[in-house]
């Protein structure tokens, strides 16, 4: 499930505020980064599964692993992890609604405290 036109994907900034403001909102980068993309996880165990929001973004300058880039966001999207091949994404993908609804939440209460930052 993608969460489209969420703003998020409008934003391009300094890769240490937006880790500052990803941790703030539970996120993880762990080992989903490398030299030029980013992929931010918040991870939600229920009774029905393993899910991941996911945020990721990739480097208009500079270098993640240094940790000196300028990140351009992209679309967030949400998926079911499956042990052991991994997370899907797709349509018939079963999504808790009020996952669904805390997740564009997260979203947005993000999207608002990155472009507080930058004002």
């Amino acid at each position: 499930m993608v969460f489209e036109n969420s703003g998020i994907e409008n934003i391009v900034a300094d890769q240490t505020l937006i880790q500052h403001v990803m941790n703030k909102h539970g996120f993880n980068l762990g080992g989903h980064w490398d030299y030029e993309r980013v992929t931010y996880d918040l991870k939600y165990q229920l009774e029905e599964g393993v899910y991941y929001l996911r945020i990721p973004g990739y480097a208009v300058d500079g270098d993640v692993g240094a940790k000196n880039a300028t990140l351009q966001m992209m679309d967030p999207y949400l998926g079911k992890h499956y042990y052991p091949t991994g997370i899907e994404y797709g349509e018939d993908e079963y999504f808790p609604e009020a996952m669904v609804e805390h997740c564009k939440r997260t979203i947005m209460n993000v999207y608002h405290d990155i472009r507080a930052l930058l004002a």
